[in-house]
């Protein structure tokens, strides 16, 4: 099974046709190659509401369901990928200093 085309789109970097799909376990989108593939790591499947969502295979349960397709993340394929982002929050710029000390 492959996507349809409204759910294609392409890689800013390299301009592959990619997906959007929601993740399963927490809901955060995630980019995955549009042609399945036999050696992905994900699986793939188009919900009820038309929305694409994905999920790793796992050892216990290693295979796609019927109505899964095989996928490799983008990120892992792509050429030019986008800069890593830590998780640190950044830094605030200072707006001014208190103008009198904390009195209790």
């Amino acid at each position: 099974m492959k996507p349809s085309r409204d759910h294609i789109t392409h890689c800013k970097g390299c301009r592959a046709p990619i997906c959007w799909a929601l993740t399963t376990a927490n809901g955060r989108r995630q980019p995955v190659d549009a042609e399945p593939t036999g050696e992905g790591n994900l699986a793939v499947t188009q919900g009820a509401d038309g929305l694409l969502y994905v999920r790793s295979l796992t050892k216990a349960h290693p295979e796609p369901r019927p109505s899964e397709w095989r996928a490799m993340p983008h990120h892992a394929t792509c050429p030019s990928p986008p800069p890593r982002r830590s998780g640190a929050p950044t830094p605030r710029a200072v707006q001014g200093v208190r103008p009198v000390p904390w009195q209790r």
